[in-house]
């Protein structure tokens, strides 16, 4: 998988000529911490730079997954337009949220999710991620609840009401695809066809990862049933003659030795294709967020310009009849445009930064499913290869025992 990381990583890494300028970051060394509901993983987050806002080329700091939370909540709040990477999802299942293998998923995922916030040309820039990858867990923590008891809005949600909302914006837009709602919408051909676009890749993407782990756990279950196939050819070899007792010892050996090899090859399917997939799936539902709050901001960009025509007439009524009221109606009306400009440019902007979006998460798409696909293939092949070459040197064996009896 570390093969796939790097390439999908597109910042320089600290070898790069000086003049280059690189964030690196990786998220290692999972550790458990706490019992019961209490219990969480801390992860190492190491950070190697050349960029003159940071303090120093290197810095090692302990986060959790809440602190991820964090930082993917401020990015979405303050970049409104840009794809804003997805985090993986919490497990609430204890049996499965401290197991080895959920661990090191999301470590990974973890990672790919910082590194791509990393790598961005506008979110790299971030002060909050600064702030994520250099400050200590006490200032930290301090700024998490300081932004809490302030802010309003995104921030006065738990992570749970946090994607609760992501899902009501997200069904709110499929309403509009599907025309079971007809709010304000922008009559923009390519626009529509950035949304038909985004909803088909969803659902073959989430075809694609529905069938890699039915393979996976086709993998799984044929490795444990060579493992106990193994060991019942060893018994049986042991209540026969030499010749026919040795070839099912050998028998045995060889299942037990396929079964290693496959639950080997099923973790690296879990981790070089299932995996990556899944990311593209969660990636896909953060850019149908994006897709709402456009959606959004269309429609408080239309309400604000009905209501400026209201006030326009209300003021030319009150000019007319020359009302001592036409002070505070222009005062009210200067406001309010003032207001429908903001709203104009941060529509504006959101549209703008889709624009450059779907550019960049094409083609980062592209390479990275072709990694993952490459994987794929290349692991499979392989497993057939061993698979076939174990059984093909036990015949010679199995044929000579069928002569001598």
């Amino acid at each position: 998988m570390e093969q796939q990381r790097s390439t999908s990583e597109s910042s320089q890494s600290p070898r790069s000529p000086p003049s280059q300028r690189y964030l690196s970051v990786s998220v290692s060394d999972p550790v458990k911490l706490g019992n019961g509901v209490q219990g969480y993983i801390s992860y190492r987050v190491i950070t190697k730079t050349n960029f003159p806002e940071y303090q120093g080329s290197e810095k090692i700091v302990i986060r959790r997954y809440s602190d991820f939370v964090w930082l993917r909540d401020r990015l979405f709040d303050k970049y409104k337009g840009i794809f804003v990477p997805p985090l993986p999802e919490k497990s609430a299942v204890e049996k499965f949220r401290f197991s080895a293998e959920f661990i090191e998923t999301r470590r990974q995922a973890l990672d790919v999710f910082v590194n791509r916030i990393a790598s961005h040309n506008e979110l790299q820039q971030s002060e909050d991620l600064r702030t994520f990858l250099q400050a200590d867990e006490e200032f930290l923590f301090q700024s998490m609840e300081r932004l809490r008891s302030q802010e309003t809005g995104i921030f006065k949600k738990k992570p749970a009401d946090l994607m609760q909302m992501f899902k009501d914006v997200q069904s709110k837009v499929s309403d509009v695809v599907l025309g079971k709602e007809k709010p304000l919408e922008e009559s923009n051909p390519e626009y529509e066809k950035l949304k038909h676009y985004v909803f088909e890749l969803e659902n073959h993407l989430t075809e694609a990862q529905k069938h890699a782990y039915r393979l996976l756990k086709r993998h799984r279950e044929l490795g444990q049933s060579l493992s106990g196939f193994g060991k019942a050819s060893k018994l049986l070899g042991a209540c026969e003659g030499q010749a026919l007792g040795k070839a099912f010892d050998e028998l045995g050996a060889k299942s037990e030795t396929l079964s290693i090899k496959l639950q080997k090859e099923a973790h690296q399917l879990l981790m070089n294709f299932e995996e990556p997939v899944k990311d593209y799936v969660r990636a896909v539902q953060s850019i149908k967020v994006t897709i709402g709050e456009r959606a959004n901001a269309f429609r408080h960009q239309c309400e604000l310009a009905e209501t400026m025509k209201l006030k326009e007439i209300n003021l030319d009524k009150l000019m007319l009849t020359r009302s001592d009221r036409v002070g505070e109606a222009e005062q009210e009306y200067k406001e309010l445009k003032a207001e429908s400009e903001e709203v104009t440019r941060r529509f504006e902007t959101i549209v703008r930064r889709m624009n450059e979006e779907i550019v960049r998460f094409q083609e980062q798409k592209t390479q990275d499913m072709r990694i993952a696909f490459h994987e794929f293939a290349k692991g499979q092949a392989r497993l057939a290869k061993s698979i076939a070459d174990a059984w093909r040197s036990l015949l010679p064996k199995l044929e000579a025992c069928s002569d001598t009896s």
